[in-house]
């Protein structure tokens, strides 16, 4: 038996934050995680001999700058770059959008000249309300405490805090952050703007691991969760990590371990120690019991809670309100080495277009197509996908005039209906998502040489992520701040003491953000020094 200060089950990138944070604080910490290697979805292999990818996570802007600075993650080597456009939408009919510094005025007035007009004060209305809102990532959302004592006055702190933060908001930008947390992206989006490809630039923000139409109420957030990121200092741009996202999740490791923490891998937890209603330890696949003060997860809540706890150990209210958690992405995720860049029929050169995250939607009513058609089919037969071209901008990942690409696909159905299994249909959606790529860039499909295809089922299996969910649970209304994982239980603290989140299924969700890992590791470190002072 081992015995430890925290025990941190995931070494994915929040869990391996927690851990550098603890373990800068003095205390002992170690990970544990079933993979062979650390870093959760932010990782990269070879997929084919000589490529090499990010294989689940795939861009960079979500990454908390704090934690990129406290971490001295460019001390352990991590790079990211910029792409030279930020994205680039062709439509059928050869039109075009494409963004970044400098080009997107321009790109929307071809589109409409109306829409140009507008488009300025909407990114500026969406960028004003994301700098608050940053301000909140960093920290607990008020947390509902039942009865009176040091919980619920310390959480009336935290509300007036919460509040101080958004009374920074003129009363029309919180009218608007009111629309954004309620209403559909496609309704704020017609309301807006005219051109097809414009409104598409955003939907697409609005259903990117979000199984719904961009029409569906609460899109408009998800829409939102998307603009708070930025890279190297450029508030929302998007990038790339050099190495792919494996150098995050690496160069986190060095920083943990460099704190003296350990991190132990191909050891997976069977079940969480409970005793007299506390969380006391794990016992791991192979038998061995690890004795901690302090248990933090960063796996999916649903995934703790109905499969690592001890029978008995959770009151069967919580049990199933955590057993309606939902998740589901409608994500299908593949990465394809290739002989050639691809030629788009709206622009055939090779440019800075291909460096961007390219979207193959052209309208909102297409996306909502496409999610529908999931629904009643099990996958999109006319999907939307984004394709990244990483080594456009990273030449160590593939030989010398070759490439790797990712695609993020939509929409599928996180569990076929009818018995089916992913595993009977993966070569047959991954053969429609490469001839969806070639019809806006005829011969893609004859330079694709290798291919790595992971469906929803191949996400939850090798990942975690329960339905292929990348977010650990949907980014819906009732998912969100103080209801995350579990109105009442906010705070980073489960309902077991001991027992804490770290990971995506807390505060603020989804992405690779290192925000969920450092405000569990504050919670825990406070905790700890009331205990022992």
């Amino acid at each position: 038996m081992t015995e430890t200060d925290v025990l941190i089950i995931g070494a994915g990138h929040n869990g391996l934050t927690c851990a550098a944070y603890l373990a800068m604080a003095g205390l002992r910490v170690i990970v544990v995680d079933r993979r062979k290697v650390a870093g959760g979805a932010a990782v990269t292999e070879e997929f084919h001999p000589g490529f090499r990818n990010s294989v689940a996570a795939y861009t960079v802007s979500l990454l908390n700058p704090k934690v990129v600075a406290d971490l001295k993650l460019a001390d352990q080597g991590l790079r990211i770059v910029e792409r030279r456009a930020q994205n680039f939408l062709p439509a059928p009919d050869g039109s075009y959008l494409l963004t970044g510094e400098g080009r997107t005025h321009q790109s929307v007035a071809k589109l409409s000249a109306r829409d140009a007009g507008r488009f300025d004060g909407f990114a500026r209305e969406l960028e004003e309300i994301a700098d608050v809102l940053r301000q909140l990532v960093l920290r607990p959302p008020p947390n509902l405490a039942e009865g009176f004592g040091i919980g619920s006055v310390r959480e009336a702190v935290n509300a007036l805090g919460t509040a101080n933060i958004l009374r920074r908001l003129t009363l029309e930008q919180q009218r608007s952050l009111l629309d954004l947390f309620t209403r559909s992206a496609g309704e704020m989006l017609d309301e807006r703007f005219e051109s097809d490809l414009v409104k598409a630039l955003y939907g697409f923000d609005a259903i990117v691991g979000n199984y719904a139409s961009p029409y569906a109420a609460g899109s408009a957030y998800v829409m939102l969760h998307h603009a708070f990121g930025e890279v190297n200092g450029k508030k929302g741009v998007w990038g790339h990590a050099i190495g792919g996202m494996g150098a995050i999740a690496q160069a986190m490791a060095h920083a943990t371990r460099g704190h003296g923490a350990e991190i132990r891998l191909e050891a997976g937890v069977r079940e969480v120690i409970v005793e007299r209603d506390r969380a006391v330890g794990v016992i791991l696949d192979d038998g061995e019991t690890i004795r901690a003060k302090y248990i933090a997860s960063s796996v999916n809540p649903k995934l703790l809670y109905t499969r690592l706890l001890p029978a008995g150990a959770l009151a069967p209210a919580f049990l199933a309100r955590i057993n309606n958690w939902r998740n589901g992405s409608g994500t299908f995720r593949m990465n394809v080495a290739l002989d050639a860049l691809p030629s788009f029929i709206a622009l055939p050169d090779p440019g800075d277009h291909l460096t961007a995250g390219i979207i193959l939607a052209p309208g909102l009513g297409y996306m909502d197509r496409a999610w529908q058609d999931a629904r009643d089919h099990g996958w999109s037969r006319q999907p939307v996908v984004e394709l990244l071209i990483p080594s456009t901008l990273d030449d160590t990942l593939a030989p010398a005039g070759q490439h790797v690409a990712s695609l993020f696909c939509q929409h599928v159905a996180p569990q076929l209906a009818d018995g089916k299994s992913w595993d009977d249909y993966r070569d047959e959606v991954a053969d429609l998502m490469i001839a969806t790529v070639d019809t806006y860039a005829p011969g893609f499909a004859n330079s694709v040489i290798g291919r790595q295809i992971l469906s929803p089922l191949d996400l939850e299996r090798q990942f975690g992520l329960l339905g292929g969910d990348i977010f650990h649970g949907a980014l819906t209304l009732n998912q969100l701040f103080s209801a995350r994982p579990m109105l009442g239980h906010a705070d980073y603290r489960g309902p077991i003491k001991g027992l804490y989140h770290c990971g995506s299924g807390a505060h603020p969700g989804g992405g690779v953000t290192g925000a969920p890992g450092h405000n569990a590791a504050r919670v825990i470190l406070g905790d700890h020094r009331a205990l022992f002072r």
